[in-house]
């Protein structure tokens, strides 16, 4: 499963203030925003919990802020021609994602930002991959930061809770960002934007099992008011915690969570 692009939950930076977030006014709406749109995804060489796959999937992507709720979130929906050729074939249809935030500055009505750090938020994440997926939800503390050249980063510090062993199980550190770098005289633009997620402190028992994994997103996207095409390159170290080479118990393959993986896309914004 890919994870998407957090960055894109950042889209406001193009029209959003780059100042700290200030709601003493009471004015908890001036920031509001909201976005939809369906990418038409090709994962190749993708890797993760089993043999590294490639697969086509449409992901309805989706996200905002309403008040002192921020919100990402997405739906993927694999081997959508549900081919027996597929690499997704017999396997789980559907992955979700959603992970809204609660900005604490809005809730308490005060100026929370620090140098860099511009708003403060409470952070979670929920991820849903079906009956043999990934399965977790995440719970911290979230921040937007600038950073120089990038601009306004997200970066959320979790606690993870993973629902299929009904127990807590490391820390997770994601940051995600959206760089507009190159505009054309009609409006459209080129942008770098990505995402790390970095997973530590989780239980490595087991000989599959590994303490610490992680992936990092890098994304060349064109954009236009109504489309997007792009490419990114995916790379990944012992993802979700699945150690390298190691045999699975649930299934006679090993996992090949390590490595480069690439995606193309297609996106049509409503």
């Amino acid at each position: 499963m890919r994870k998407s692009l957090l960055a894109l939950s950042v889209l406001a930076t193009l029209s959003a203030p780059t100042f700290a977030a200030d709601y003493s006014d009471g004015d908890i709406h001036k920031n509001d925003f909201k976005f939809m749109q369906f990418n038409l995804m090709a994962a190749i060489d993708e890797k993760g919990a089993g043999p590294e796959s490639t697969h086509d999937y449409l992901e309805m992507e989706f996200g905002g802020r309403s008040g002192i709720f921020d919100l990402y979130g997405y739906v993927d929906v694999f081997n959508l021609t549900s081919d027996p050729g597929s690499d997704k074939d017999g396997a789980e249809k559907m992955f979700m994602k959603f992970a809204p935030r609660m900005s604490l500055d809005g809730l308490t009505g005060k100026d929370l930002s620090m140098g860099p750090v511009q708003e403060l938020y409470l952070a979670t994440l929920m991820e849903w991959g079906g009956n043999s997926g990934v399965n977790t939800q995440k719970v911290g503390l979230g921040s937007d930061i600038m950073v120089p050249w990038l601009g306004k980063v997200g970066l959320n510090f979790y606690g993870t809770y993973d629902s299929n062993q009904k127990d807590w199980n490391g820390y997770q550190v994601s940051a995600n960002w959206f760089k507009p770098f190159h505009f054309f005289e009609n409006g459209s633009f080129i942008s770098y934007q990505g995402y790390i997620d970095y997973q530590f402190g989780m239980e490595d028992d087991a000989s599959y099992q590994s303490s610490n994994g992680g992936a990092m997103f890098n994304g060349i996207y064109w954009h236009s008011n109504q489309f997007a095409v792009g490419y990114g390159l995916k790379l990944y170290n012992n993802v979700y915690g699945f150690k390298d080479g190691q045999t699975l118990p649930w299934a006679p393959v090993e996992a090949d969570s390590s490595g480069v993986g690439h995606y193309v896309s297609v996106t049509y914004k409503f």
